[in-house]
């Protein structure tokens, strides 16, 4: 079992980035698989990207292929989000997801994949 816990959302202006930390303190935490999904207001939760339990594969939604991109730090407990590029309808609230390490086929789009959940950072875009 761990606890994911979000970091720094924040405001930025369209074009600009910010980098979001998915961190927990259980170790096990490394061999987790991690999925990133956002919330606007009104709207649905969607998936915006995902890092495999291996750490060997990372998969992006089409929103925000080529603007977004995962990294880990082991020695960190830490995953991390980098938004590029930002623009007003990245506006939401982002949640870190976590989930135990398994077999082959893993739907990493799917919110009901995910075992254990942050309590989301908040990201606004500024046109």
């Amino acid at each position: 079992q761990v606890q994911p816990v979000e970091s720094g959302g924040g405001l930025a202006q369209a074009g600009g980035s910010l980098t979001l930390s998915c961190t927990a303190s259980e170790r096990t935490f490394n061999r987790y698989g991690v999925g990133w999904f956002r919330q606007a207001p009104g709207k649905t939760r969607e998936f915006v990207a995902a890092l495999s339990w291996t750490g060997s594969s990372t998969y992006y939604a089409d929103s925000t292929r080529g603007r977004f991109a995962l990294s880990r730090d082991n020695n960190k407990n830490t995953v991390y989000l980098r938004m590029n590029n930002l623009k007003p309808e990245d506006t939401a609230v982002y949640y870190c997801a976590a989930d135990s390490p398994g077999a082959s086929g893993w739907i990493y789009y799917n919110a009901l994949t995910y075992d254990y959940w942050g309590q989301g950072t908040q990201v606004t875009v500024s046109s």
